[in-house]
């Protein structure tokens, strides 16, 4: 499925609310929330949904703001494995069923999750 129609279909205010579901469950993780600054949640979770409107809907705003993603070079200071990888994908797998993306558009996003999740590995 081409990326532009995923963006088409979900939209902003899909994509938002399936990224807020998502951080709704790094809060609670034991495994994942110590990656993430307590201080700077709000700004982690803008920057995911920033990126994502970036990469399927070529939305401007995460490149003005941080410029190329360089995903691998700002997850280098994480210990990254595959439990850790594993895990990131089942909260995004559950924050995609709560939010009602369809099943179609699920597939495709776990295909891209999981390349990108994967290629964070560092441990």
């Amino acid at each position: 499925m081409d990326e532009a129609v995923i963006y088409t279909i979900l939209g902003e205010a899909g994509f938002t609310k399936m990224v807020a579901a998502f951080y709704k469950r790094i809060k609670t993780d034991d495994l994942i929330k110590p990656m993430y600054p307590e201080e700077d949640m709000e700004g982690s979770e803008e920057r995911l949904r920033d990126f994502l409107l970036f990469r399927f809907g070529n939305d401007p705003r995460y490149q003005a703001k941080r410029g190329h993603p360089r995903l691998r070079m700002r997850h280098a200071p994480f210990a990254i494995g595959d439990a850790e990888v594993t895990r990131w994908l089942e909260l995004m797998d559950e924050a995609m069923v709560e939010t009602k993306v369809p099943e179609s558009i699920q597939l495709e996003l776990r295909t891209f999750f999981t390349m990108v999740a994967n290629n964070m590995k560092n441990q």
